[in-house]
């Protein structure tokens, strides 16, 4: 292994493989075979960090074909979607493994796909690579370590910097940019500076990149460690006007006597806290950190300066959830979430009006259903979003926001809550008022509902007894 690393990065490598014997295995079977097999990209980098990595890439010299053949008898498992790109992927002792032809990826100007050519040497291929970082390899049958762009330096200076010139690289493969921003959120990189100044100046060339691309980058940088750090390299660069315009369009004038905070760095720090929240949904969850960086997109379609210099943002609740869910589905996220996190940006003013606590137990009950399967998601975002300096107000926040949550255990106890519906069903109203089903079954229904929201449960007498009593007012 080559002599640039130290004692201590070899001894990082040596468990590597010691950890996944496979590695060995298959470095043997190609070396006997003629051919290199390199481990390239993120997996060695993490294994130099130190990190853990589920991703297991490659880089050899054979051809689909003849990789697909090596891997017959070794592997339980192959797959070949992606062979027009040169990959074979295959699964063995439950690791998976993807292996690839040394090739070059370029994009023509106006294309979403990119021309693939298969390449010669392993060098070749490291150079197309997006970062310097992602460019070292270890050769698997001598374990030799590979390094032309001097990534390793860079991994120590946690700077990020492409192998290439930025602009040949951000040519190359235009969602480059928004990996630049994503590895500064997982890794605490800072981008260098010809790097920033490229991703701002070819920004523009992101629209050739297809919009479940797009968002499958943008999920990695805000499912990361410390999406603030990328969060702010898209916006700084203006990539996110690209893609997420009204990310940056949080960044308002302040007024002259400063009576709103800023709704940018408020919108960050709600994303902080929200992610300090998540061990009560039991991990990373992406609804929940979307929410929280867009619950105030509404406020700058929706500010108004009033007599007295009073800075108002009414409705932005409504608004918010409508830019939302543009933005979301030209981002092609699933309906699910599209709808989740509507829905919380929706709600997310709902427990202001909880006040002192005064609410009743009709109004705790109406807070829980229209929250429905969101209800944990918006008591996160509700507590996250209390952003003040000032602890005492903070303190008296948190006390009556717990104290919300304390009357919704107790109702929900005593109420089955999390299934609430009418005293009586449909076959019920049906028989009791001796309708047929349709519209007026539904009016019905939701009569029942209101009433069980208002009253709690009641007995089937006294819920037949005020459906009577409404059907004949009404007929």
């Amino acid at each position: 292994m080559s002599s640039r690393l130290s004692d201590a990065q070899l001894a990082k490598i040596s468990r590597l493989f010691d950890a996944v014997p496979q590695l060995q295995e298959l470095g043997d079977r190609f070396a006997a075979a003629g051919h290199e097999l390199a481990l390239v990209g993120g997996p060695v980098r993490d294994a130099l960090l130190e990190r853990t990595g589920n991703d297991w890439d490659f880089a050899t010299s054979a051809h689909p074909d003849t990789i697909e053949a090596l891997l017959t008898g070794w592997a339980d498992a192959i797959w070949d979607m992606g062979r027009n790109f040169g990959t074979i992927g295959c699964r063995k002792a439950g690791a998976q493994f993807e292996i690839t032809t040394y090739r070059t990826d370029t994009y023509e100007v106006d294309s979403r796909r990119p021309d693939v050519e298969f390449g010669d040497t392993l060098e070749g291929d490291l150079s197309r690579r997006d970062f310097t970082i992602n460019a070292m390899a270890i050769t698997l049958a001598d374990r030799t370590f590979v390094d032309p762009f001097d990534g390793l330096s860079d991994l120590a200076a946690s700077v990020i910097r492409t192998p290439v010139t930025p602009e040949q690289s951000f040519d190359d493969d235009p969602l480059r940019m928004m990996r630049a921003a994503r590895f500064a959120a997982q890794l605490d990189f800072e981008v260098a500076p010809d790097v920033f100044a490229a991703m701002e100046q070819m920004r523009g060339r992101l629209s050739i990149v297809s919009a479940e691309r797009v968002r499958d980058e943008f999920n990695k940088l805000i499912l990361s460690s410390n999406p603030r750090k990328g969060l702010r390299v898209l916006v700084d660069t203006k990539l996110a006007d690209e893609f997420l315009p009204e990310l940056a369009a949080m960044i308002l004038e302040r007024d002259e006597h400063h009576r709103h905070k800023d709704v940018y760095e408020h919108s960050l720090t709600v994303l902080d806290q929200a992610i300090e929240l998540e061990g009560r949904l039991g991990g990373p969850d992406l609804v929940v950190r979307l929410a929280a960086l867009l619950h105030d997109i509404g406020k700058p379609k929706t500010r108004k300066f009033v007599e007295g210099g009073v800075v108002t943002f009414h409705h932005h609740d409504v608004v918010g959830a409508k830019l939302a869910r543009k933005r979301l589905k030209a981002l092609r996220y699933s309906n699910d979430e599209i709808d989740a996190v509507s829905e919380l940006i929706e709600l997310h003013l709902r427990f202001h009006g909880y006040g002192t606590g005064d609410w009743s137990d009709s109004a705790v009950r109406r807070y829980v259903r229209d929250a429905g399967d969101e209800l944990e998601r918006l008591h996160i975002l509700t507590r996250a979003d209390c952003t003040t300096r000032n602890q005492r107000k903070a303190a008296r926040l948190r006390a009556s926001y717990d104290h919300l949550e304390e009357r919704i255990a107790y109702l929900a106890q005593e109420e089955e809550l999390s299934a609430m519906r009418p005293d009586l069903d449909g076959n019920q109203i049906i028989e009791i008022l001796g309708i047929s089903p349709g519209r007026e079954v539904g009016e019905a229904y939701k009569f029942l509902l209101d009433l069980r929201m208002d009253m709690g449960p009641m007995s089937q007498e006294s819920a037949t007894e005020a459906l009577k009593s409404w059907w004949a007012a009404r007929t």
